[in-house]
Order: structure tokens, then sequence, then C-alpha cells
């Protein structure tokens, strides 16, 4: 081998331990490069967003759900906002709606932080509303529903203590003016009418429950002891309508205020019956008998004989007094309907009394009031 070859295999070996070389500290330095940490890591994102849970009412309890995060975060806090702005000191997860929080946006700030920074996130606002009553117990009536008796009502019972507590007794759901008391006396005005009683409950922040109790039907002083049936009749020019005279006589009948209430229950019917109700032109009354008159109104036997022209306009005396058409009405059919019953004339018991119904009203009131209908006394000694 020539020096000049020689020399040229020599630096081609040469060459070839250089690169060798470099291609081994190649290797090194990426084996190093994958063995090191990154050269900076991420702060926390939340991957569940933060979240509230809870009744939104005054009193409701509210938790904060803080979501997921990666990486997982070194810590997390909670700031609880009010319309956006932080309320001092509410940092807790969990937090009570107070009476200040009524119509307000309720949030939470969420933080999380590790090594390489802080993310925060808020939550969906809540608008906090009022608290709602939940009712333990409904109130009863308790008594008998009969004219004259005593009711009266437990009170309704909620999950919280009511800061007010109002009773409104009800004749067929509407209120009963003025009676809003412990006690309810049942009227000649509730007989077959439905009574309740409502309570209404409130307190700060809550709103007003109402609760009514069962209904109660009203029922007449005595049950029915006696049924009488009667039949209408005219005699003579009769101008006042019929039909009325029929309706408003059986509605007399009727009011527990009068014979009804006293146990006697009178049933129209088509023709004979047990008596007879006759509408009379006023010169067809002395027809019956000899003690009738043109001026009033008078039984016979088995007639009650109401004069059309004191139906019509009631007495000169009556109205002299102030009394209603329909009070007179009321009274005739009862004064001349009790006759037949078996009263005789009644005299006014003393001044300022209610007279009886079968005084003679039509004629004076000898120093009573006005009664269109029997008095207890009356009622209780009608069978």
């Amino acid at each position: 081998m020539t020096a000049d070859v020689r020399s040229q295999v020599l630096g081609s070996m040469d060459q070839v331990r250089f690169f060798s070389a470099l291609s081994t500290l190649g290797l090194v330095a990426a084996l190093l490069t994958l063995g090191a940490a990154p050269a900076s890591a991420a702060a926390p994102v939340a991957t569940t967003a933060p979240s509230i849970s809870g009744k939104a009412v005054v009193r409701g309890v509210l938790t904060v759900d803080t979501g997921a995060w990666t990486p997982v975060p070194d810590s997390l806090s909670v700031q609880w906002l009010r319309d956006g702005s932080p309320i001092s000191g509410a940092t807790a997860r969990s937090r009570t709606a107070t009476r200040s929080d009524l119509g307000r946006q309720l949030s939470a700030r969420v933080s999380a932080t590790n090594a390489d920074g802080t993310t925060v996130v808020l939550t969906a606002p809540l608008t906090i509303r009022k608290a709602v009553f939940a009712v333990k117990r409904k109130p009863t009536i308790k008594g008998t529903a009969r004219i004259g008796r005593t009711l009266t009502s437990t009170k309704p019972k909620f999950d919280k203590a009511p800061q007010k507590l109002r009773r409104q007794w009800l004749r067929d759901g509407k209120p009963v003016k003025g009676a809003k008391g412990k006690k309810f006396k049942v009227a000649a005005s509730d007989v077959g009418h439905r009574i309740q009683v409502r309570w209404t409950a409130g307190r700060d922040g809550w709103k007003k429950r109402q609760v009514t109790s069962k209904k109660v039907t009203g029922k007449h002083k005595v049950g029915v002891r006696r049924v009488v049936t009667y039949s209408v009749e005219t005699r003579g020019k009769v101008s006042a309508s019929l039909p009325k005279f029929k309706k408003l006589a059986q509605q007399t009948y009727d009011d527990a205020r009068g014979w009804r209430g006293g146990g006697v229950k009178f049933r129209r019917v088509g023709s004979g019956g047990n008596f007879t109700l006759v509408l009379a032109e006023a010169s067809w009354l002395p027809r019956f008998s000899p003690v009738c008159s043109v001026q009033w109104s008078c039984r016979v036997g088995r007639y009650v004989v109401i004069n059309q022209t004191r139906w019509q306009h009631a007495s000169p005396a009556w109205n002299a007094a102030g009394g209603s058409l329909r009070g007179y009405r009321h009274m005739v059919v009862n004064h001349e309907t009790g006759h037949w019953l078996g009263f005789g004339h009644a005299s006014c018991p003393r001044s300022g009394a209610a007279a009886p119904v079968m005084q003679q009203q039509s004629k004076g009131l000898q120093g009573c009031r006005f009664n269109p209908f029997p008095t207890g006394s009356e009622q209780s000694r009608a069978r």
C-alpha cells in the first residue's frame, strides 16, 4: 500500500469514528429528553361545570357541587354571590337562604388552584322565592250544624309554625261577614248551605297558605216531625201573579225561621191536601164566613185565605211603621197558617220585644217590633 493510499484510508476511518461518536451523543440526548418533566403544566380545567342544588326558597338549604377538574387541583374554594356581588363570610359549600336573599339571585364562584395557576368558574344563578307551608293536618269542625247550636274549629298544623294564623267562617265558599271568631253560631240563613272554616297562615319569607275544613250542612233546629200537604186556589178576580204567590208562599213555609223551625214541613200538592191556601179578591172574604172582612185575611175551616189587597200592598199600620212588603207577606201567611195549626191570637209580651207571629201585627204592634216569623216558643208548640 502506498503512502497516499494509506493516508486516504486512515482519513476515512477517522470520519467514521467521528460520525459514530456524534450518533451516540444524539441518542443519549434523546434519551435524556424522554425522561425529563414537561417544561410547563396547565392550570385546572373544569370537565364538569360546578352547580347548585337544593330548594331556592327562603330557609332552603343550597349546596355547591364543585364539579370535576383536570388535572386535579391542589385546592378548591367557594364564594357565594348575591346578584353577582360576594356575600361576606359566605365561603362554605352549603348555605341556607335568608330573608335578605328573597327575590335576589344567588350564585357561587368556584376557584380551582394548582402550582400553575387558578381557574374560576361561576355557577348558574338561582332566584330565591318565598317558602311554602306544607300542611300536616287540616282543620276540622266540631259540633252539630243545627240552628242555635255552636260550631268550633281545630287549628291546622304546618311544617313550620306560622307567625300569623287567621280564621274565617264560610257559607257556600264565601266569607260570612264578621265571622272570624273561635265560635260560629248556626243561624236560619245557614240551613241547607255548606259551612266551612278557612285558616290563613303567614310568616315572613313564606307565601300565605290557606287551608279549609270539610263542609258541614246547616240543618233546621229540629228534624221533620210532621208533614203537611196543601193546595193553592184563587177566588174572585185575581190580578196578582199566581205563580209568584205559590213560590213566595212555599219559601215562607220552607224558611227555617217559620213553622218549619218547629218541625212542620209543608208540601204543595196539585189539589186537596190537608188544607187549601187561597189567594182571594178582597170582596170575596165575607163569602167564606161572616167573621171574615174585606179588609183582612182570615182562616175558615180548611181554608187559609189571603186577602189580595193585603198581599199586594200590606196594611196601613205595617207601612206606617216602615215594614217591608216581603216581611208582611211572610207574616200574613205564617199568621193565618198558624190559625190552621191551632194557634189563637197573641199579645205583645213586653215593649221592645219581637212580636209573636200570632199577634195581629196588621193592625198594630202594641209596643213590640215587627216579626214576620213565629217566636221560639211558638215554634216549640207547633205540632
